[in-house]
Formats: C-alpha cells, structure tokens, sequence
C-alpha cells in the first residue's frame, strides 16, 4: 500500500480537482482505466491542443489509446503522475489559474508555454515531451511584447 499516493488521491478528491477530471472524462467520452494509482481516460475527444492532460488525479489522453501515447512517450504517465502531487499541494482548482499563469510567463520568457513553466519543468520537460528552450533576456522580452 502506498500511503503518500493515497492521501494525494484523497486530497484531490476533496479539492473538487478529480471530480473535475471525471466531468471532462463525461464530456470527452473516454474510455475509463486505471494506471497504477491513476484514472486514465484515453481516445478524450476534446479540443485541446496536447497529447495528454491531468486533472486532480485524472489523465486525459486527447485522440490516441494510452498506449499509442505511451509508444511515442515511455515517459508520459510519470510526467503526468507529477501533475497529479502539483493538483494536491496547490490545493485543488488554484492550480488552474497558477498554470495559466506559469504558462503565460513561459511564452513570454521564451516563446513557447512549457520551457519556463514551473509545473512543466517541475515534472519534467523532457518527460513530458518538451524540450529546453533559450530564455529572452526580459528586455528582449518585453519588447517583443510590445510589438504584439
């Protein structure tokens, strides 16, 4: 028995985050599994421009089986598995909005919305499928900001 993944699972339970995934896997129509101490719902047709998402402790795999996902990523369910411990210490839903918010700060340090998110790097670029990228200096930055 894993106590830690339990109590991670209880939280995002109580949190509302993986009953949010549950209504995403509703809405996506995809077909239900566990991974290890996961809920994986695969072939999610969803318009969401990723390969695979986790919610709480819920991992939506977008237009491909887990294992199609998992061919072109061996590393997919551990990134993703890191997504679920961000879920519980963020305490839920806030990690939408602090995601967002990584993600924004990411594109503008270097033009793409993993390189320099914290969550991303957190659990992993290369694990995920992502890969470094040069940060702008902030100068450099702001003024491509601003020509936008």
């Amino acid at each position: 028995m894993d106590t830690a993944r339990t109590i991670r699972n209880i939280a995002n339970v109580v949190n509302l985050s993986t009953p949010l995934g549950l209504i995403l896997i509703a809405v996506g129509r995809g077909r239900l599994r566990r991974h290890r101490h996961l809920i994986v719902a695969d072939r999610v047709s969803l318009p969401v421009p990723a390969g695979a998402m986790t919610v709480g402790c819920v991992v939506l795999v977008f237009r491909k089986s887990l294992e199609e996902a998992q061919a072109g990523n061996p590393t997919l369910m551990a990134h993703e598995e890191e997504h679920a411990w961000q879920w519980a210490y963020c305490l839920g839903l806030p990690f939408l909005p602090l995601y967002l918010a990584a993600s924004g700060w990411s594109l503008f340090r270097t033009g793409d919305r993993a390189a320099a998110n914290h969550f991303e790097r957190q659990a992993g670029l290369a694990a995920g499928g992502y890969r470094e990228m040069p940060r702008l200096p902030f100068r450099e930055a702001l003024a491509r900001l601003r020509r936008a």
